[in-house]
């Protein structure tokens, strides 16, 4: 498995974000149980989040946020993502 550090930015649609919001963190915390997403959570400015993925590969990756409902309903209007290799912390361990 490999980790990928995921910036996205969101929709000026606030009210889509509120109405979304919710079915989004359903799904990420399904997704922390299955060990797939790591570490997740908004900007404190309400413009984005940083998502930590835990997957074999990039295909993977698309796929997982793809069905992400922030993805499925137009919440997310720039993503982006890098591998990552954690070096101190609970995530290098």
């Amino acid at each position: 498995m490999a980790l990928f550090a995921v910036v996205w930015r969101y929709t000026d649609d606030t009210r889509l974000l509120d109405e979304i919001r919710p079915l989004h963190r359903e799904y990420l915390q399904d997704m922390v149980k299955q060990g797939v997403v790591r570490q997740a959570g908004p900007f404190r400015d309400g413009s984005g989040g940083l998502l930590v993925y835990d997957v074999a590969d990039e295909t993977e990756l698309a796929k997982r946020i793809g069905e992400d409902p922030f993805s499925v309903n137009g919440v997310i209007v720039e993503s982006h993502s890098w591998p990552w290799t954690p070096v101190v912390g609970p995530l290098a361990d």
